[in-house]
């Protein structure tokens, strides 16, 4: 049955309609979950590949030396902070540098 004889199409010809064709009509195509399955992997895989490469573009320094670097910048600021407080309270010798 064609679509061209939906015209004078009758209830009991709906059973000679073949799946796939309304579906390939309608647009849709059936899906297996093993291939949607895969699909979903793939893209997962690529995912897990573009965020490595990513990673080890944009990865600053390796980890104990950023350790370190974040200790010293934060020794540094609270000597500092501690140094304007003291001046803004009017305190002298106020300490230079937080051990």
């Amino acid at each position: 049955m064609k679509w061209s004889d939906l015209s004078d199409l009758k209830w009991r010809d709906l059973r000679k309609l073949d799946r796939d064709d309304v579906l390939h009509r309608l647009g849709l195509e059936e899906h297996t979950p093993t291939s949607d399955f895969f699909t979903s992997l793939g893209l997962f895989a690529v995912g897990v590949l573009v965020g490595a490469g990513l990673g080890i573009m944009f990865a600053p320094k390796p980890g104990a030396e950023m350790r370190n670097q974040l200790t010293d910048t934060i020794r540094n600021r609270g000597g500092r902070a501690a140094e304007e407080f003291g001046e803004k309270l009017g305190v002298e010798g106020s300490p230079s540098r937080i051990s």
